[in-house]
């Protein structure tokens, strides 16, 4: 059924369902930078809030609102950066 997850002192909390599209994930990071890595095709999208992204092989960090998406890489680390309160939702490709 449902499978939550805590992470970074509890910072970072997430719940993972089985979506229509596949596995997935959605949670809340409180202010702060995290270093995440994937197992699988990431697709992040902001649902409320604000995350900056350095992804692999960019330097720069990148800034997505609600609505935004960023994709990661299978096997990769990157990193992400919340200045307030952020939601998320997480599809696993």
């Amino acid at each position: 059924m449902f499978k939550t997850n805590e992470y970074f002192d509890g910072k970072v909390k997430s719940l993972a369902f089985a979506s229509v599209d596949g596995p997935a994930t959605v949670g809340v990071m409180a202010p702060g930078t995290y270093e995440f890595g994937t197992a699988s095709v990431e697709i992040m999208t902001v649902v409320s809030g604000e995350l900056e992204a350095q992804l692999p092989g960019n330097p720069s960090w990148q800034s997505f609102g609600p609505g935004q998406s960023f994709t990661v890489a299978r096997d990769v680390k990157f990193m992400v950066r919340a200045t307030v309160d952020t939601a998320y939702l997480c599809l696993y490709k």
